[in-house]
C-alpha cells in the first residue's frame, strides 16, 4: 500500500568541520523540535541567549563554540525505521520540502544530493538505498556565508543592493535574514520544513487544474485537468481517472471516469458560485478528487485538491481626464478598491510559527477591514497555511517572486535554479484563487534607475551581460514560466510602470516620499497618489508591554538607550521620527508618553493616506487610485518599525485607524487656506478663507441614501454651526457631498491673525439614525491648539465601554493594567453629544485609562 511516513524524530545536530574551521569537536545534541534550525535548538538549550532581547542579536552571531552560526558548517542526522511492506513496493523518495540552504545529503553513507536553495523543495528517489529496519539519514549544511561569499568572488563580484551584505544577492536563501531595515540579522541554518519518505506503486504529479467563473453572467464555470503518472503507465493498460467534484456540503457537482491517457477533463458547470473579495460576495471552495484506476477498478493512486471558481484580472485602461492608465484589479466583472497591507515573514526562526499564529494573522487583516496582502519579496513563498486562509476569508494576495532591493546577478547556473524556483511557486500557488497577481520582485528597478543603469530603450530580450543583468530574470524567465504554468497575471517588479517605476500615471508605486525621500508632509498624501500604492508607511512604537520585552534591565527603558536603538533597524529613525513629531505634536520623552505619540502620529498619517486616496476611486473610467497597501501588517520580532500590528500580534492605534478607513461606507474631510490678494500688485492687502471639501465613499454595489451630520465646534466658544446634508453615494466609489467655507471660521487680512480652533465633525447615518461612519476634522498643526478640560466619561459595562465627553477629544487611546484586552475601536476622535461604545474582550473589571492629545502629558 501507498504510505507517507514523516521523518520527524530522533535528530540530533551538532557543528562540524569545514575549510573554515578545521579542528571542531562534535558535540551531538537532540533536536527540541523538527522543523528546525540551528539558533532554535541552542536558544531552547539555553546555549545562546534570546536574540530578542538586548543586544543578544549580536551576541549568536559570534557562538561559544567559536564561528558565528552561520559562518559555520551544521549537520542534522536522525534515524527511521523502514518495513518490509513498504520495501516491497515499486518506489520510494525522500522528499524533502524546504532546505536552509547548502545541505549535503546522505541516506545511509550515500550522497542522494546537494542542495544550494532554500526556496525549493525535492524528491529523490532512494529505494536502492533503503533497508528494512533502522536506517541513518544526514544532512550536512554547509555555511550560508561562506557558500554566498565564494558564489560571489566566482560569479562577477559585489552587486549594488539596499540592505543587507552584497553576497546574499548570489544566494537563494531569505534575504532578510541578512539584516533589513525592521528585522536583524539572523541567518538560519537547518531542514526548515518537513522531511518525509513516501513508498509507491505510482503517484500523480503534475496535476494542474484550471477553473473559471464565465462573463458576462458569471453563473458559470469552466473546469479542466490534466496530470501525469510517475512511474509512466503501460499504454495498454487499462487505466482510468474518476474525477468527483464535491461542493462545500459535500454533494457532488459532477462526476466523470475517463480514459487515462485519452480523454480530457473538460467541464462546462451551470449554477457553480462564484469566489469573490471580502464584502463583495462569498467564498465557496469546492474540492476535485482524482483517482488513478487500473482495468479492475482498484484504486492505483489519488489526489484531492481545492478548487474555487473566479475570473479575475488586472485592469489597465485609459482613465477620463488624466494621463497613464488604470492598474487595478477586477473579480468576477466587479472592481475592487484594494485597501490592505504588505506581508513580510512573521518570525525571524520560521519554524516557530504554528499555523494558528498565520490564521490569526489572516483573521486581523478581516477585522481591520483590509481585502489584500502583499506577500513581499525579500523573505518566503509563504506556508499554504497563509493562502488556505485567504481563500477562505476572501482576502485577495499580491505574490512577488523572492528577489528584493538589489542588482542581482544572471548567470546559467544561477538562473537555472530560479527557473525551477518559479515553477515550484506557482505550481504551488497557482490554483489558491486568492492569489491574483505575480510580480517579479521588489523596488530592483528602482535600484536599477537610481544607479543609473536601467535602459528602457534596450528590449533585445538578451540582459544577462549588461549592467542590469537580472532584467533576463524579471523579463524573460518569470514571464515565461508564470504564462506557461498559470493563467494568473505577471507584472515584472513592484513598483513598476510608465516613464520609471516612480510613475504615479502607470503601474504601482511604492511611495516613500513621506518618511524617506523628500519628507513630505502626510497632509500631501493627495498629492503623492498613484494608480496603485503598493507600498507608503509611517513608524510607531509598538505596545508598552511589547517594548518591556527588549530588556529586563529596566534602565533601558526610555527612547534613546543603546537597547531601544538597536529595536529600531531604519538608517535615520530618530531624526525622522522627531521631524514628524516636532511638526504636529507637543511630546513627552519618557516611553510610555513617546510610544503613545509616535503610534497616534502614525495612525493620523496612515488614516489619511487611505482617506485621501480611496477619494480618488470616483467610478469607473475614473479608477484614478485603485489600490493602498501600507507598509506593514506585521514584524518578525519586537521592535519599532512601520508595522500597524507588532511581532505579539497587538494591534497598535493605527490599525484601528486603518479599519475606519475600509469599512464599506466612510466619509471624509479636507481643509486649507486660500489666499486671495486684493489686486495683482499688492503683497500687504489680502484675505485668507478656510475651506474645507466633504466627500463620502460606498464600496458596496448599491446606492447608498444617507444623510450627513455636519457639526462645528470652537474649541474656546462651543458649537457654532449644525447642518444636514442629504446624500446619496454612488456604488463601488467616492461621491463628492459639500465644499465651502469652515463654518463659524472668520477671514483674516494678516499673517498674525489666529484662525479660529474650529473643529468639524461629520457623521454618515441611514435612515433609521444609525451611524455609518464618522470622521472629525481638526485645525493643524494640533501643537498650535490649547485643548480645553474635555470632561471625558469612561463608563464600563461588563466588556463594553461608553466615552462621553463635553469638548472634542484628539485621539483617545485606551488602555488597562496587566494584560492587554481586544479593543475594537482606538484612536478615537470623540465628539459631544456623540456617545461611542468600544467593546474590550477581557477587560474583566479593570479600570480603564486613556491618553489624549492635549491631555496635559506634554
Amino acid at each position: 500500500m501507498p504510505s507517507k511516513t514523516p521523518i520527524n524524530s530522533h535528530w540530533s545536530f551538532s557543528q562540524v568541520s569545514s575549510p573554515t574551521w578545521s579542528d571542531v569537536k562534535e558535540e551531538w545534541t537532540t533536536c527540541a523540535s523538527f522543523p528546525t534550525s540551528v539558533h532554535v535548538e541552542l536558544r531552547k538549550q539555553g546555549r545562546i541567549p534570546d536574540p530578542f532581547k538586548g543586544l543578544n542579536e549580536w551576541d549568536v552571531q559570534c557562538e561559544l563554540m567559536g564561528p558565528g552560526i552561520q559562518e559555520a558548517d551544521w549537520t542534522f542526522k536522525t534515524t527511521f525505521e523502514v518495513t518490509s511492506s513498504q520495501l516491497d513496493e515499486a518506489c520510494a523518495d525522500l522528499v524533502f520540502e524546504g532546505l536552509d540552504t547548502y545541505c549535503d545529503i546522505s541516506l545511509n553513507g550515500k550522497h542522494l544530493a546537494s542542495t544550494d536553495n532554500m526556496f525549493l523543495s525535492h524528491r529523490l528517489g532512494c529505494k536502492d538505498h533503503l533497508k528494512r529496519g533502522s536506517n541513518e539519514l544526514v544532512l550536512r549544511f554547509r555555511s550560508p556565508w561562506v557558500e554566498a561569499k565564494r558564489e560571489e568572488k566566482e560569479n562577477g563580484g559585489p552587486m549594488q543592493l539596499w540592505n543587507g551584505d552584497s553576497c546574499r544577492l548570489y544566494s537563494r536563501k531569505a534575504q532578510y535574514g541578512w539584516g533589513w531595515d525592521w528585522g536583524p540579522v539572523m541567518m538560519t541554518v537547518g531542514p526548515w520544513r518537513p522531511i518525509s519518505l513516501e513508498t509507491y506503486s505510482h503517484r500523480l504529479e503534475n496535476v494542474r487544474i484550471d477553473s473559471d467563473l464565465l462573463p458576462p453572467s458569471y453563473t458559470s464555470g469552466t473546469l479542466t485537468a490534466s496530470l501525469d503518472v510517475s512511474p509512466p503507465l503501460p499504454s495498454a493498460g487499462g487505466h482510468k481517472v474518476h474525477a468527483v467534484l464535491r461542493d462545500q456540503a459535500g454533494k457532488t457537482v459532477k462526476e466523470q471516469n475517463l480514459v487515462f491517457g485519452k480523454d480530457k477533463l473538460d467541464w462546462k458547470l451551470d449554477d457553480v458560485e462564484g469566489w469573490y473579495p471580502r464584502n463583495y460576495g462569498k467564498q465557496p471552495l469546492y474540492q476535485l478528487e482524482l483517482t488513478l484506476q487500473d482495468k479492475s477498478g482498484k484504486e492505483v493512486a489519488s489526489c484531492k485538491n481545492r478548487v474555487a471558481f473566479r475570473h479575475a484580472r488586472v485592469v489597465q485602461e485609459p482613465l477620463e481626464g488624466q494621463e497613464g492608465t488604470s492598474f487595478l484589479f477586477e473579480v468576477n466583472g466587479v472592481r475592487v478598491f484594494c485597501g490592505g497591507s504588505n506581508w513580510i515573514p512573521a518570525d525571524s526562526f520560521l519554524t516557530e510559527i504554528e499555523p494558528q499564529r498565520y490564521r490569526k494573522w489572516v483573521e486581523l487583516l478581516v477585522r481591520g477591514n483590509q481585502n489584500m496582502l502583499r506577500v513581499w519579496g525579500g523573505g518566503i513563498y509563504e506556508d499554504e497555511v497563509l493562502y488556505d486562509t485567504c481563500d477562505e476569508l476572501g482576502i485577495l494576495v499580491w505574490q512577488d517572486f523572492m528577489f528584493g532591493c538589489g542588482l542581482y546577478p544572471s548567470y546559467d547556473k544561477l538562473n537555472a535554479s530560479i527557473k525551477v524556483e518559479a515553477e515550484q511557486a506557482v505550481v504551488r500557488l497557482r490554483s489558491h484563487p486568492s492569489v491574483v497577481i505575480f510580480a517579479g520582485n521588489n523596488e530592483d528597478y528602482q535600484v536599477a534607475e537610481a544607479l543609473g543603469v536601467m535602459d528602457y530603450n534596450d528590449n533585445s530580450g538578451e540582459y544577462m551581460h549588461t549592467k542590469f543583468p537580472a532584467r533576463q530574470i524579471y523579463e524573460v524567465i518569470l514571464p515565461e514560466v508564470v504564462g506557461r504554468l498559470s493563467n494568473i497575471h505577471y507584472h515584472r517588479s513592484s513598483p513598476y510602470g510608465g516613464k520609471d517605476s516612480r510613475d504615479p500615471t502607470v503601474g504601482d508605486i511604492h511611495q516613500w516620499n513621506v518618511w524617506h525621500g523628500t519628507q513630505e508632509p502626510w497632509a500631501n498624501w493627495d498629492k503623492l497618489a498613484g494608480r496603485f500604492v503598493s507600498e507608503f508607511g509611517m513608524q510607531g512604537y509598538p505596545d508598552m508591554r511589547t517594548v518591556e520585552t527588549w530588556d529586563d534591565d529596566k534602565t533601558q527603558l526610555f527612547p534613546q538607550s543603546r537597547v531601544s536603538v538597536n529595536h529600531n533597524k531604519a538608517d535615520g529613525f530618530e531624526r525622522r521620527l522627531e521631524l514628524y513629531l516636532m511638526e504636529n505634536f507637543r511630546h513627552a520623552f519618557d516611553m510610555e508618553s513617546y510610544v503613545y505619540y509616535t503610534q497616534i502620529m502614525q495612525a493620523e498619517c496612515l488614516a489619511a493616506a487611505y482617506r485621501l486616496w480611496r477619494r480618488e476611486w470616483r467610478g469607473k473610467g475614473k479608477e484614478y487610485t485603485a489600490g493602498a497597501l501600507v507598509w506593514q501588517i506585521n514584524d518578525c520580532w519586537p521592535c519599532v518599525s512601520w508595522a500597524i500590528a507588532d511581532y505579539y500580534l497587538r494591534p497598535k492605534p493605527a490599525f484601528f485607524s486603518i479599519a475606519r478607513e475600509l469599512t464599506p461606507y466612510t466619509v471624509g474631510m479636507a481643509r486649507k487656506d486660500v489666499k486671495k490678494s486684493r489686486d495683482e500688485v499688492t503683497s500687504a492687502f489680502f484675505e485668507i478663507t478656510q475651506e474645507i471639501e466633504l466627500w463620502g465613499c460606498n464600496s458596496t454595489l448599491e446606492a447608498k441614501k444617507a444623510k450627513v451630520e455636519l457639526v462645528s465646534f470652537d474649541l474656546n466658544e462651543g458649537e457654532v454651526d449644525r447642518r444636514t446634508l442629504d446624500v446619496t453615494l454612488a456604488p463601488n466609489s467616492s461621491t463628492e457631498i459639500w465644499k465651502g467655507a469652515v463654518p463659524g471660521q472668520t477671514v483674516r487680512t494678516s499673517s498674525g491673525q489666529v484662525p479660529k480652533p474650529i473643529v468639524v465633525q461629520a457623521r454618515l447615518v441611514d435612515g433609521n439614525g444609525g451611524v455609518l461612519a464618522r470622521y472629525s476634522n481638526w485645525p493643524e498643526p494640533w501643537k498650535y491648539l490649547i485643548f480645553p478640560d474635555p470632561k471625558l466619561r469612561i463608563e464600563v459595562n461588563g466588556d463594553e465601554v461608553t466615552l462621553t465627553c463635553a469638548k472634542p477629544i484628539k485621539g483617545l487611546v485606551l488602555d488597562v493594567e496587566g494584560e492587554e484586552v481586544e479593543w475594537s475601536d482606538q484612536a478615537v476622535d470623540l465628539f459631544p453629544g456623540d456617545e461611542q461604545r468600544v467593546v474590550a474582550k477581557g477587560l474583566a473589571g479593570r479600570k480603564v485609562k486613556a491618553r489624549y492629545i492635549g491631555d496635559g502629558s506634554a
